[in-house]
């Protein structure tokens, strides 16, 4: 299998009908996508697959051929966090942070494609991802802080 992740290029004997989140983790130690339900409910496996964000835990391996994806180790540059992850940081968004990395995914999905989006186009796109620490308003406030909205 061809792809490319976190912006390598890779190159690997697979089987493409493993999980897609047990690839990530197990294959290539890409701890920070987490999975919670196994079903595509929770978000906490979110990941971006060529410009989407998409749960690995109910994608195969053989999907991605051929295609770009970025985890959540892929935001990270030289050393800094990203702007969102920052903005979590900043605005409370984290509590245990389970579901972070999956919030993080859908945020960054979308201002890939909207940089400027509204308060109710920000809780659509985090709609499915489940958190039961913070309430959703911190999440809400750290986006809107991303694009100075808030």
């Amino acid at each position: 299998m061809k792809c490319i992740i976190n912006g390598k290029k890779i190159s690997i004997k697979v089987n493409p009908s493993m999980r897609l989140i047990d690839f990530l983790r197990n294959e290539l130690g890409l701890t920070g996508t987490k999975e919670g339900c196994s079903e595509g409910e929770c978000g906490a496996c979110t990941i971006i697959v060529d410009g989407i964000a998409a749960t690995s835990c109910i994608m195969i391996v053989g999907s991605i051929e051929n295609k770009e994806v970025i985890t959540i180790e892929g935001l990270e540059q030289n050393g800094e966090l990203d702007v969102i992850q920052k903005k979590f940081i900043e605005n409370g968004a984290i509590q245990c942070g389970f579901c972070s990395p999956g919030m993080i995914m859908s945020t960054k999905a979308l201002l890939m494609h909207n940089p400027n989006p509204t308060e109710e186009e920000i809780r659509t796109a985090l709609s499915g991802n489940l958190c039961r620490c913070t309430g959703y308003q911190n999440i809400v406030n750290a986006v809107l802080d991303i694009k100075g909205g808030k």
